[in-house]
């Protein structure tokens, strides 16, 4: 399989939440700092998030209800140019989510190139849309992706050979329980959340075709400023 070296770098608390009010904790602080440090020592090209992580950080929320496009597009891979070698790769399936750009400029970040992963039910009027924009955009599925899929087009066609995936944990299971991740990152907070409703790094959905735990090798462990913990595994 021709696929990028692939790395799964979360920021969780002691008891494997990744959001949440530990977020905001004064002691969560120098893990965040080291979380953020940590990009750089990775050094991928592109980020990969899922559905409900880039609506909440990243997209411009929901596209809505779109116009009816008057060209028909075909459920084909578009390659917009772009002027930057970064990518933010985003999951969305059905093509729901809304965009101002196709760039995206976070502080302390590269600029990042935008790539839509889709599946065939997305329809023309969200491919219209995302056209308007020059976002670039990939298929990987009928009804469900494919993930292998998704690392294979994301090497042959954007050339990406590291990639770094950061939630949620539906998604970072996804590649976990099919042998696609290389590496497991863990910067850990000396908090604890306790929310019963917040998120954890890994995440099985009831549609998952594997519902088997994944075991990990101990690669390397640091203990960062203000008592944390950086936790390396390979699988």
């Amino acid at each position: 399989m021709n696929k990028p070296y692939v790395v799964c770098h979360m920021f969780t608390s002691l008891d494997g939440k990744i959001d949440g009010a530990f977020f905001g904790a004064p002691e969560s602080g120098p893990g965040l700092a080291e979380y953020g440090k940590l990009r750089g020592f990775y050094g991928c090209k592109a980020t990969l998030y899922g559905t409900t992580t880039m609506r909440g950080t990243y997209s411009d929320g929901l596209a809505g209800i779109l116009p009816h496009s008057h060209g028909a597009y075909p459920k084909e891979d578009y390659i917009a140019h772009s002027d930057v070698d970064n990518y933010i790769v985003s999951i969305d399936p059905k093509g729901v989510l809304g965009w101002n750009s196709n760039y995206i400029e976070k502080k302390g970040r590269p600029k990042a190139h935008v790539i839509e992963v889709l599946t065939e039910e997305v329809s023309e009027d969200y491919l219209a849309y995302l056209r308007g924009f020059d976002i670039s955009y990939i298929f990987a599925g009928k009804e469900t992706l494919d993930c292998r899929v998704i690392l294979e087009k994301l090497r042959d066609k954007f050339s990406v050979e590291k990639l770094m995936i950061a939630g949620g944990g539906v998604v970072n299971w996804s590649f976990l329980q099919e042998g696609l991740i290389d590496e497991v990152s863990i910067v850990m907070a000396p908090v604890a959340d306790g929310s019963p409703t917040a998120a954890s790094a890994f995440e099985r959905s009831d549609f998952a075709s594997s519902q088997k735990p994944v075991a990990l090798r101990l690669k390397e462990v640091k203990q960062i400023e203000g008592g944390g913990l950086w936790l390396r595994y390979t699988v």
